[in-house]
């Protein structure tokens, strides 16, 4: 892979510009936010995959890292010059890649959104994704049982400030555990990008303030990791329920190994699939997939509470993404 102009490119194709559905072969684009994070490492594997299996063009390009907003306009354009017929995307912010989205709609360009809702959703053809209020649901429903009754004291670790995907899950994760933002119960909160490091020093700067916690929740796993080296620096981690969102195979083994209790897995191979097989028709015929395509989530736990359906980390770590 070669880095140019903020964009990390994987592959691309010759051709002229121009796009169309109906009747031509599919140049699929996918531009994640970036290209490190195992899970947009898994997106882009299987959205490749399913390319060659369909006959389709395929190049990946991404962000430098999470919320390299100017990165991914530059890739939607780099896509649109390459004459890309889908585009494929997980934007890093909601909002921020919306008039480039539709400069490409309006050249003819097919626009899914996989993983990360636009702001509006409209702003796109379609989106298949997880639906991330419902996994922060299933997170805060999981940390409430596990609770056993005691009043949450909780630190919250969030995302990416302006991502669809922090603002459902962090909204999800309070409706699970019947909390409302400002509540009492939360004892602090830290944004963390996404980022392992980033998480463990936010949540270190927390426990400067307060270590009187039982509950945390976290944006997802290389987050959860970041939190849980902070907890045990300090001898915590045996008084914290802490659950997460992703189902990466590190993140199942942490649960299984007991960083975690629980964490809520995502499909972003069937996202990649899906979206794939709608550009492959797309080019073919012209339709166009539309609205919300739910991908599913299930908590993985070894601990399973009442009330919470559940799968253990033996079926997690058969149906996960990632490196086993």
């Amino acid at each position: 892979m070669v880095s140019a102009g903020g964009c990390t490119v994987e592959r691309h194709w010759g051709g002229n510009t121009g796009s169309g559905g109906g009747g031509g072969k599919a140049k699929v684009g996918l531009v994640t936010k970036t290209d490190t994070n195992p899970y947009f490492v898994e997106l882009r594997a299987a959205a490749s995959a399913a390319a060659q299996a369909n006959g389709a063009d395929f190049s990946a390009l991404a962000g430098q890292f999470d919320g390299d907003n100017d990165g991914q306009v530059r890739a939607i354009e780099n896509l649109m010059q390459q004459g890309a017929t889908t585009i494929l995307i997980t934007p890093s912010s909601s909002t921020g890649v919306l008039d480039a989205i539709d400069r490409a709609r309006k050249a003819g360009v097919l626009v899914i959104a996989l993983d990360t809702a636009t702001e509006p959703a409209e702003a796109v053809d379609a989106t298949f994704a997880t639906d991330n209020f419902v996994a922060g649901q299933q997170q805060g429903a999981y940390v409430k049982a596990a609770l056993g009754g005691a009043a949450p004291k909780l630190f919250m670790v969030d995302g990416t400030a302006g991502s669809t995907v922090d603002t459902q899950r962090h909204t999800g994760f309070l409706s699970g555990i019947g909390l409302a933002d400002g509540a009492p119960e939360i004892k602090g909160s830290t944004p963390a990008n996404g980022d392992q490091s980033t998480a463990q020093q936010g949540v270190e700067n927390l426990l400067q303030r307060t270590t009187d916690i039982n509950a945390v929740y976290t944006m997802n796993e290389p987050m959860g990791r970041g939190t849980y080296a902070a907890l045990k620096a300090r001898g915590l981690t045996g008084q914290v329920v802490m659950g997460s969102i992703d189902g990466g195979c590190e993140g199942v083994q942490n649960v299984r190994d007991g960083q975690y209790a629980a964490t809520v897995m995502q499909f972003p191979k069937k996202m990649a699939e899906q979206g794939v097989l709608a550009a492959v028709e797309y080019a073919k015929s012209g339709k166009k997939p539309t609205g919300f395509n739910n991908t599913g989530s299930v908590v993985i736990t070894d601990k399973p509470m009442p009330g919470v359906e559940s799968q253990t980390t033996e079926w997690g770590l058969q149906n996960c993404w990632g490196d086993k």
